[in-house]
């Protein structure tokens, strides 16, 4: 199925604004439904894997196949949108989710490890394609109100982050003595609700220079505000996955319930989520690079509030903290990729873009379960400050240099 070919503005490529706000509200919805998808990996993930893997090393694997399945399938989702639309290819994610919830109840139901992993893979699948609503929300939409239209979309993970968690303490007992094994169920179910309500976005057909590419991305790709998006984006993102993936399995090694952590991430992903409904103003207001950078530090810190302590409040604070560091982090890095291409390459890019930093996210997520079980949480929390490094000095260079070349600009234009 292709998306419906649209007649908007013969003089600009600007959708109605009846079908801009559709769109959003669409993509919002199918957005909160996906979050609760990746809520029940990340809340379950690695809980089921302890239970399953033949040896506790690779408990969070079945998280980090997430990842890598996050990774494998941006760039084939990418190439569907180009050349199908973006509306096919997200039904093949939402059926991809499908499938993993599926999966994964087969895999409780029989004990088998590499069944889960293979779930897991395919619900990082659907992830990838959910990334893709963001960028779909800008679609059509003039310049100066795209980063307020990826952030609203973003803000549909609000209420993921509040049904995500409580959908898991509902369901994991529900059916004994497979324990998280309804929850799998309910998470089928609710990628098959997404398929439906994605089916009314309307969005344009790709033309002919977008499906062509435009310049190659080589030449997209060393543009210094490209490569300081892709590594705020990542870090971002990375350190997200990274303290996330191992803080539930942190929280039970410290004799903390199951309810605490299903809240502790509820919150955490209320924090990702909920300051999208403002973070798209900010961009505008003090651009992406700035708010970025705020997102950097907010995570350093929240890994500074994880080495005081292990009670359930330092766990919560912490996961708080991540959140929103992620959420500036992420969407003033989304913006700035917004900059980086021309109308025709938007597909191709965004899909560059995503496939980088969730290949480096895949390395981070592998990490962490090993690190967790070799070395305890504290190094966990003490290693995230390398590539938060990193990021900060990429982004002051790429806005150093941005600054330097507008300033040559009014040198030649008095």
């Amino acid at each position: 199925m292709t998306d419906t070919t649209l007649t908007a503005d013969p003089s600009s490529s600007l959708l109605p604004e009846g079908t801009q706000r559709g769109n959003i509200w669409r993509l919002s919805i199918a957005q909160a439904l996906a979050g609760a998808n990746a809520i029940v990996v990340f809340a379950t993930g690695s809980i089921v894997g302890n239970m399953l893997a033949p040896t506790p090393m690779l408990a969070t694997l079945p998280i980090s196949i997430f990842v890598v399945g996050m990774a494998a399938c941006i760039l084939p989702v990418g190439a569907i949108a180009r050349r199908y639309g973006r509306r096919t290819s997200f039904l093949v994610g939402t059926a991809a989710g499908a499938l993993a919830g599926l999966l994964a109840t087969v895999a409780v139901l029989q004990a088998g490890f590499w069944l889960f992993c293979l779930s897991t893979f395919f619900a990082g699948s659907y992830a990838a394609v959910v990334l893709s609503f963001r960028f779909a929300a800008a679609d059509g939409v003039e310049p100066k109100r795209r980063a307020r239209a990826l952030s609203l979309v973003m803000a549909g993970g609000v209420a993921a982050g509040v049904v995500g968690p409580q959908l898991v303490t509902w369901t994991m007992d529900m059916w004994p003595p497979y324990m998280f094994a309804a929850t799998y169920l309910v998470q089928a179910a609710a990628a098959a609700l997404s398929a439906l309500i994605l089916l009314g976005v309307r969005l344009p057909m790709p033309t002919a220079a977008e499906v062509a590419g435009g310049r190659p991305l080589s030449v997209i790709a060393r543009q210094p505000r490209f490569v300081a998006a892709v590594v705020c984006g990542a870090v971002s993102y990375m350190l997200m996955n990274f303290l996330m993936t191992a803080a539930p399995l942190a929280m039970h090694l410290c004799g903390h319930s199951q309810e605490s952590a299903n809240l502790g991430l509820q919150w955490h992903v209320i924090a990702m989520y909920g300051p999208s409904f403002f973070t798209g103003s900010l961009i505008t207001r003090f651009g992406a690079g700035r708010v970025a950078s705020v997102g950097l530090l907010l995570t350093a810190l929240s890994a500074a509030v994880g080495l005081g302590g292990i009670d359930v409040m330092h766990f919560w604070w912490m996961l708080v903290l991540l959140g929103v560091g992620w959420n500036f982090g992420f969407l003033g890095a989304s913006s700035l990729v917004l900059e980086c291409h021309r109308p025709e390459e938007k597909t191709r890019v965004q899909s560059l873009n995503d496939f980088i930093v969730f290949g480096l996210m895949a390395i981070g997520s592998f990490s962490s379960g090993g690190l967790l079980s070799a070395y305890g949480w504290d190094m966990v929390l003490w290693v995230s400050f390398v590539p938060l490094v990193l990021a900060v000095v990429a982004l002051a260079l790429a806005m150093q240099r941005r600054a330097r070349a507008g300033s040559d600009e009014a040198g030649e234009h008095p």
